[in-house]
Formats: structure tokens, sequence, C-alpha cells
């Protein structure tokens, strides 16, 4: 039996993030749920207060095939290395041309280091970049493969 899951991401501020990792991986917010026009119709039937009310944020894949990301504020920062992360596979594989895997590779990087991710490190694999990792906003990491 499998199981729905949906991928969370503590941080502190789940607006800032939610809007890197949409950019990254072409996700959408998430629409409110069923009966309800808005998330703040919602927030309201659930008496949710208005200091609350940015202190989560969710994303959808827009063909409602892949796992929900959720954000969720937290008061404290990343402290440690990640121990689960996502690879953004964009260059193909290692069986394309090295440049073509680098061109793809450097394309996504700079887009999201301009939605605010920085990196991290460059690896290598047989005198080919391999992969970027990069860090979130906050310093949560990611590769980019």
């Amino acid at each position: 039996m499998t199981v729905r899951w949906t991928l969370t991401v503590d941080c502190t501020d789940a607006p800032r993030v939610a809007r890197f990792w949409r950019e990254a991986l072409g996700y959408v917010d998430a629409p409110p749920p069923t009966g309800f026009a808005t998330w703040d119709d919602w927030f309201r039937a659930f008496d949710v207060p208005d200091d609350e009310r940015d202190q989560g944020a969710s994303l959808v894949d827009p063909e409602g095939v892949l796992p929900q990301v959720t954000f969720l504020a937290v008061p404290e920062p990343k402290v440690a290395k990640n121990r689960v992360h996502l690879d953004l596979q964009v260059s193909g594989g290692r069986h394309r041309p090295a440049d073509e895997r680098r061109a793809a590779i450097a394309a996504t990087v700079e887009r999201l280091v301009a939605a605010g991710a920085t990196v991290v490190e460059e690896l290598e694999h047989a005198g080919a970049l391999d992969h970027v990792v990069l860090a979130d906003p906050e310093g949560n990491e990611l590769c980019v493969v």
C-alpha cells in the first residue's frame, strides 16, 4: 500500500522560502480547500488569528502529479546540514555531453541565485561539472544536477 505524503520544510519566513521553492520547482500556490473561495475565508472559518496567517505556505505541482510541499514557520533558524535534500535534475544525466550538462546546470543555478539562493559548492566528476550545491534563502541545501 502506498501512502500519500507531503514534503514539509521548517523555516523562519514561510512566505519568503515558499516563493523561492515555487521558482525552483515550477510549482504554484496551493488553492484554498474545497468549499472556500480564498485562504482568508478558510482562516476566518477556523478562527485563525491574523498574526498567524503568514506562518505557513503550501505549493502544489500545477499538473497535480508530484507531491505537495508545505512551509511551516518555526522560531529557531537552521543550525546544521540537511539530512534530506532535493536534487533538481536538469542536466539529463552523465551520458549527455559535458558542455550541454554544464549549460543546463548553469542556467538553473543562475535563475535560482537570482531568486535568492547562494552557491555552496560546485562538484566535478571525471573532469566535468557534475552538480552544484545551493542553499535556499534560509540555508536549506539543494543540488542542481
